[in-house]
């Protein structure tokens, strides 16, 4: 069996039916689809995703990223994107290896690698962040470390010891690879990238609320034309933009999942007005909330994270 291969079994192997599944293993996760999926809105978290099948768009902005299995995916910061599934079968589905990117340990690795070298490190903290997402090629190194981590789910004693070696191998091809800075801003607490994550962690918890401009940047500790334009840069949005995603997203799920009214839902996520909220809703997701969440619910596909 070919390294493509054994990926694509072992990632069916664990994927019990369509949809997410996580797995034994720390903030890893596999996905199935058997069919291509409608565009899906979704907060995209951090982490680097590699196909064994399939292929899937997803739009950040107005910027669009197509990939199958010979590329990967990393995504650097929290960011609103529409993703979907653009080709996959039952004879031959999408399959997904996702793996979180934890800071602490890309960080860690770095030091212990010897990667941390001044000159390096005083150039990241300068560098512009680029876009939150990246596709590069996958090399028969970083999928071969991903095979072997995901062999490790049928030793669940093994899991402790082995799994972090695995995990590090993998994270070690990304720093030794092209998107080698991208982790590195990850990682790098005095980094432009680490600010505008600061930034949207803050918008995230307060996306309900008012804010300014000013607070946002005291909190990224970073000037207001500085915020601006990194953040822009990141994201492909302004943080006002992405903080109405935010709300719209959140108010979706509170009418699709907890039966809120329109009213309701906009007035806990910050609306003041139900008819701007009623326009603002249609012009994200293609219909007004009641028709929305009727859809959403004629279609269960449209729900799978992006």
């Amino acid at each position: 069996m070919s390294q493509q291969a054994e990926f694509a079994a072992l990632i069916d192997q664990y994927s019990k039916g369509d949809g997410i599944h996580e797995t034994a293993l720390p903030r890893v996760a596999v996905i199935k689809a058997t069919r291509p999926s409608a565009p899906i809105h979704g907060v995209h978290q951090p982490a680097l995703c590699i196909l064994a099948q399939g292929r899937k768009q997803v739009v950040l902005g107005d910027r669009v990223f197509f990939y199958d299995a010979t590329q990967y995916l990393v995504a650097a910061v929290d960011v609103p994107v529409v993703a979907q599934v653009t080709e996959a079968s039952p004879e031959k589905p999408y399959l997904c290896f996702r793996l979180n990117l934890d800071p602490a340990t890309i960080s860690t690795l770095i030091m212990e690698a010897g990667l941390d070298h001044a000159g390096t490190v005083a150039a990241t903290a300068r560098q512009n962040p680029g876009t939150s997402l990246s596709l590069n090629t996958v090399t028969p190194e970083l999928l071969d470390a991903c095979v072997r981590l995901l062999r490790l789910l049928a030793n669940p004693k093994d899991l402790p010891i082995l799994a972090p070696l695995a995990e590090r191998e993998i994270l070690y091809r990304l720093l030794t690879g092209a998107d080698e800075a991208r982790l590195r801003q990850i990682a790098q607490a005095d980094s432009k990238l680490h600010q505008i994550t600061r930034a949207i962690g803050w918008i995230k918890q307060h996306f309900a609320e008012p804010f300014s401009i000013e607070t946002l940047a005291a909190e990224a500790r970073m000037s207001a034309s500085a915020l601006h334009h990194h953040f822009k840069a990141v994201t492909a949005m302004s943080p006002l933009q992405f903080q109405k995603q935010l709300r719209l997203q959140e108010a979706r799920r509170l009418i699709l999942l907890q039966g809120s009214d329109a009213a309701t839902a906009g007035h806990q996520v910050g609306y003041e007005s139900p008819s701007q909220f009623s326009r603002e809703y249609s012009r994200l997701f293609g219909a007004p909330p009641v028709r929305d969440a009727n859809r959403l619910k004629a279609s269960p596909d449209m729900l799978m994270s992006a």
